[in-house]
């Protein structure tokens, strides 16, 4: 077996099989394709079969000296991914990356942004210009909903379910789920698909498409992520804010005010409870406020 055709094969199985996204197959066939150019270049002979636990400790002390922990946990975590594919595929009896240590990394805490903050940033929107309206809506979205990027520039308007109070969400895996729209929310999106979207002339493909660009396209995850940079520069924010940031933000403000950690689960899309719990070292004030109210001896 040549690399070049498991690496394909793999990317088809993460594809079909898996239902991840693009930007999901591209970063784990990343990790496979560092360490194929890694052999290449050292001339070293093997192949996804007879590669051993040697060759790749010699490759990860090789890409040591450039990457963080945190990078190296990840690369590491993606080859075992990889080999993991083969020996379900009955290609391997085993996985060369099973006693390979990860490095040791402390839990990285999301950034939140406070109320006021939030606010700031939406208030520095010039609702005079042609995207003012789009943009205050979509950061109201991303806040309110708890939206991931990728799940925002999908949200199509068969997928708004006002009557009932909802919107449906296509999430990682293509799984979907309903998530609760507040009707301050939803005041916006029907504003702004009444007075600014119509306006716009959707490209074929997009005509449900809620979010458009100029071009009657939906928009991309980088200019997200420009839309945020420059109105959180521009409101004076001395912060490093991502469409996550205000995602983070959801989860931290609802555990804050005694959300039920489950229901916040059920809310981001996350498989497993684990993921939610991050946001638990936020601010363990909450805790305490628990305690007083619900303990029978307080």
């Amino acid at each position: 077996m040549k690399w070049n055709s498991a690496l394909n094969d793999y990317q088809l199985f993460l594809k079909i099989e898996k239902g991840l996204a693009k930007n999901s197959i591209d970063s784990y066939s990343l990790d496979v394709k560092k360490l194929i150019s890694f052999l290449e270049e050292n001339e070293i002979k093997v192949s996804p079969i007879t590669i051993t636990l040697e060759n790749i400790q010699e490759f990860i002390y090789h890409v040591s000296k450039d990457l963080n922990a945190r990078s190296q946990a990840r690369l590491i975590s993606g080859l075992r991914n990889f080999f993991d594919y083969l020996i379900f595929e009955d290609y391997r009896k085993d996985n060369p990356t099973e006693l390979l240590e990860s490095p040791k990394i402390g839990r990285k805490l999301p950034d939140t942004l406070a109320i006021e903050e939030i606010d700031k940033i939406i208030n520095t929107i010039d609702l005079c210009t042609p995207h003012g309206e789009r943009n205050r809506t979509i950061l109201e979205t991303l806040y309110s909903c708890g939206l991931r990027v990728s799940e925002l520039i999908d949200l199509q308007i068969s997928d708004l379910f006002f009557d009932e109070g909802f919107i449906r969400v296509i999430g990682k895996g293509n799984k979907q789920r309903f998530v609760p729209i507040n009707t301050h929310t939803q005041k916006y999106i029907n504003l702004y698909l009444q007075h600014n979207r119509r306006l716009i002339k959707a490209q074929k493909g997009f005509e449900d498409t809620v979010f458009l660009n100029r071009r009657g396209k939906k928009l991309t995850r980088v200019m997200i992520f420009t839309i945020i940079k420059d109105l959180t520069i521009e409101a004076g924010i001395d912060k490093k804010i991502s469409p996550h940031t205000f995602r983070h933000s959801f989860a931290t403000h609802l555990l804050e005010r005694g959300a039920d950690l489950r229901a916040i689960q059920q809310m981001l899309g996350h498989e497993s409870i684990t993921t939610t719990e991050i946001y638990m070292h936020v601010d363990k004030s909450f805790l305490k406020q628990v305690m007083q109210n619900f303990h029978p001896r307080k």
